[in-house]
């Protein structure tokens, strides 16, 4: 090898003409920063493991069948079926507490606070934001409006829209079917709510 290869150093591996000379553990605990060398050489050098855990994953998976179990019929075409009840169908449409929350009719999980429940005038219950990671929104199929979901069941809850001009944090509305929701009380009880009927039920979009 070229005397000028002697004994040079190139990340810790000494390149002679005879060997080579591959670093310890030690040597390499050394010549990194002094946060890395306060680890050790074993943390310096232990693989970094990697999260195969999908995020927002659903918690909650039934079959067709099992959802007509426990849903009503009504609940069913709106929740499952991706309906739309009818326009001030619903008793939530007009209820406001100051306290408590509105979960899912599916699978219980809270969606939203009662407090960011808003009279929008549009028909059915507004709230301009959810839970964090309890609403998922997806593009509809008609490829203008955009879909929400409970994020731990997927069941279809409405729409979103957004920059409407209303007065509230987000300027969002969270346009739902008031028979996807159910309600709790600021101390966690639910109230018991009336079915809705909306003049023929709902009616699919």
């Amino acid at each position: 090898m070229h005397k000028a290869l002697k004994g040079l150093v190139i990340g810790g591996c000494v390149l002679s003409a005879k060997a080579f000379v591959p670093p310890s553990a030690s040597l390499l605990a050394r010549r990194a920063s002094p946060l890395f060398s306060s680890l050790g050489a074993a943390a310096v050098l232990a693989p970094r493991a990697i999260s195969s855990t999908p995020s927002h994953r659903m918690s909650v998976e039934k079959s067709e069948e099992e959802w007509r179990t426990v849903l009503s019929k009504e609940q069913f075409k709106v929740l499952r079926g991706k309906g739309t009840e009818s326009a001030g169908s619903s008793e939530y449409n007009k209820q406001y507490p100051k306290d408590g929350s509105y979960g899912c009719v599916g699978c219980g999980a809270p969606l939203y606070k009662a407090s960011a429940k808003f009279d929008s005038g549009c028909g059915w219950p507004a709230f301009y934001e959810g839970y964090d990671g309890a609403i998922k929104e997806v593009k509809d199929k008609d490829g203008r409006r955009i879909e929400i979901l409970c994020n731990s069941c997927g069941g279809h809850l409405g729409h979103v829209f957004k920059g409407e001009g209303f007065k509230n944090p987000v300027d969002a509305r969270h346009c739902v079917n008031g028979i996807c929701l159910t309600y709790k009380d600021a101390s966690g009880v639910a109230v018991p709510k009336k079915e809705s009927t909306g003049g023929g039920g709902c009616q699919l979009s």
